[in-house]
């Protein structure tokens, strides 16, 4: 089956009237809807599905939230996802993005995230990008507002390690830099 069929498919049934109505076991927490039966929710878990493509990620989200541009933690782990989908950095309002387990090769490909000023946790672990040289100095230096990076805190330590990596990986703008302070 195509893993987006699948995926589009298991939204429309989340959408469907009899799925809404249902009550949640009774050990569950009750989510809050609003007068559409939307959800009162920050948070939308993803995670193991299959899932390749975000494509359909915005119009699931404004079909399920109340206020669709609040979502703050998106786990979408341990599916098959290669690329960081520009969908996500219209997620403004991100603080958590759980994105390990998935099929993620290029360092490049994080920085895609960096115009997410309030990301302060991602999980990239299980990913083939985490074999590369400098893995956590790049997030840092890409993400400088992570404070937590595949659940371990980012130190004051790593900090300026990271600022000394840059300075020496981009010389130039480093020197360009400090005339302009």
């Amino acid at each position: 089956m195509n893993r987006f069929i699948w995926f589009t498919e298991s939204v429309r049934a989340v959408l469907t009237d009899d799925i809404l109505s249902d009550v949640p076991n009774p050990g569950a927490l009750r989510l809050k809807r609003d007068s559409e039966r939307k959800f009162l929710s920050q948070t939308l878990r993803l995670n193991n599905n299959l899932i390749s493509d975000l494509s359909g990620l915005t119009d699931t989200v404004s079909a399920l939230f109340a206020e669709p541009n609040r979502l703050a933690w998106l786990d979408l782990s341990f599916n098959e996802i290669e690329h960081i989908d520009p969908v996500l950095t219209q997620l403004k309002e991100l603080r958590l993005l759980y994105l390990h387990g998935n099929r993620i090769c290029k360092l490049s490909e994080v920085d895609k995230l960096a115009v997410l000023p309030s990301l302060y946790t991602i999980t990239l672990h299980g990913n083939p990008i985490v074999t590369e040289p400098d893995y956590r100095a790049h997030l840092i230096a890409t993400l400088p507002h992570v404070k937590m990076i595949d659940f371990s805190a980012v130190t004051k330590q790593e900090r300026e390690l990271t600022s000394v990596w840059q300075k020496k990986r981009n010389p130039r703008k480093s020197t360009s830099q400090s005339k302009v302070d």
